[in-house]
């Protein structure tokens, strides 16, 4: 099919040019003709693919060496996103094991080891601690005696004011924790009681 001639007397634009026959080709054959076909323009593609397999195997061994867990690069519109192995393992929390244990038995002390902590009466806020109501005089409680439950037992001074401390346990007095005119802080042991 033929259009109308052009203005130089060839074939115009609209002309449909026949077709020439189908060839019938093994497809080996097809399949070289289209490499040595490509080979003229993928030459340049063979040796920039090379080029960046090498570039991929430099910031591997980069990625290796450092602590980092992954490495991401981008150069024009070619990105790329390295991770380490342990970087694409999902992170699980280790379940709390739950483990029958029978009761144990009372804990005897073995020879040279520290005796079980004894009961003690603790301060009740932050201050000095003295042990006796005036300087020279004698203490409100000693090593070898008895304290009740409500005995003043020593005195914090805390802003300006000085406080009673009572003793909440009974029994016979084995250590005076804290030192006279020392720093104590709440909650810290002052004497320790052996109950009766």
């Amino acid at each position: 099919m033929t259009g109308m001639p052009g203005p130089d007397g060839g074939p115009g634009a609209d002309a449909v040019e026949p077709m020439p026959p189908a060839v019938d080709l093994p497809s080996d054959a097809v399949d070289r003709a289209v490499a040595e076909d490509h080979a003229g323009e993928a030459g340049g593609d063979v040796a920039a693919d090379a080029d960046l397999l090498a570039l991929i195997d430099r910031l591997a061994g980069l990625l290796e060496r450092s602590d980092l867990s992954e490495l991401e690069v981008e150069a024009g519109s070619t990105g790329l996103l390295l991770r380490k192995p342990a970087a694409l393992a999902p992170v699980v929390a280790p379940a709390a094991a739950v483990v029958d244990v029978p009761p144990a038995a009372p804990a005897v002390p073995a020879e040279g080891s520290q005796p079980a902590a004894r009961p003690a009466v603790t301060a009740p806020l932050t201050g000095i601690f003295y042990a006796s109501p005036a300087p020279g005089s004698a203490p409100y409680v000693q090593v070898g005696g008895e304290v009740a439950v409500g005995q003043v037992i020593g005195l914090i001074e805390a802003m300006k004011l000085f406080n009673e401390i009572k003793s909440d346990l009974a029994g016979r007095v084995v250590k005076v924790v804290a030192e006279s005119g020392a720093l104590v802080k709440a909650k810290q042991p002052l004497i320790e009681v052996e109950p009766l």
